[in-house]
């Protein structure tokens, strides 16, 4: 029983980490928190289902996860749950706010991971600051800044309202909050590729996000589906020692 723990919280923290723990700063520096207004267009409210398939230590390991995606009166809500054999849920999280100019406008962000207490990220619009009730540190908000759960949302909304932008080698910057710290995420657009999914196979878009070159991560691969209102219909997370999580597309259910 304690091997397979250990294994859950590796399979979560793999889950969990869109990018490579930065280093913890008060304040970004100004090249590193872009803030960029860009045509966006919200996809239409669904529940989707996910298969996941990991690889963790040499094990294999299966389980699902659910994406629930709202909106309307100017505000938004995501809320996920990921769930795998002999454990159940491991990971809840909500990402809720309001839509702006810049798009999605998190106004907070939970995380409940099996075994650990619940951790919310805060962005206080009156005070124009991001606070963590894990730790003391704080970032300015300029505009445009996301939670791990609302980025690609953010972007796909984007590619929705202008997908002749999206060609391969072209890069898109976000500022993102997660439990603790806040960091730049770069996505760089690949190609389109197919992608077996329970509904079908569908071309999508492939982007990536690497860690920073002088950090060791996570590689996150996302595709975005254009047929399917480029909802994403498969993402992995690669580990460098081998290990990933690969969680594809099972089905859709429109609200």
């Amino acid at each position: 029983m304690k091997e397979h723990m250990r294994i859950s919280t590796l399979l979560l923290a793999a889950m969990l980490s869109y990018s490579a723990q930065a280093a913890i700063r008060t304040e970004a520096p100004d090249n590193e928190h872009p803030s960029i207004k860009r045509p966006y267009n919200l996809p239409p409210a669904a529940d989707l289902s996910y298969i996941i398939k990991a690889k963790q230590h040499g094990l294999n390991i299966n389980g699902e996860a659910t994406v629930t995606w709202r909106h309307g009166g100017g505000d938004y809500s995501i809320g996920t749950e990921s769930r795998v054999a002999l454990f159940g849920k491991i990971l809840e999280n909500r990402s809720e706010g309001a839509v702006d100019d810049y798009g999605l406008a998190p106004a907070s962000f939970y995380e409940k991971r099996i075994r650990k207490d619940a951790t919310t990220t805060r962005f206080l619009r009156d005070t124009k600051t991001i606070s963590f009730s894990e730790g003391d540190d704080s970032y300015n908000i300029k505009g445009g800044e996301q939670d791990r759960t609302s980025a690609p949302w953010q972007l796909l909304a984007q590619a929705r309202a202008t997908p002749d932008k999206f060609k391969p080698g072209s890069s898109w910057a976000y500022f993102v909050a997660g439990r603790r710290d806040a960091e730049p995420w770069i996505f760089k657009v690949v190609d389109h590729e197919t992608v077996h999914t329970g509904q079908g196979d569908v071309s999508a878009l492939h982007l990536v996000k690497t860690p920073p070159p002088d950090q060791k991560g996570q590689q996150v691969d996302l595709w975005l589906a254009p047929s399917l209102e480029w909802y994403p219909v498969r993402i992995r997370f690669n580990d460098d020692d081998g290990d990933f999580v690969d969680q594809t597309l099972d089905k859709v259910t429109r609200k």
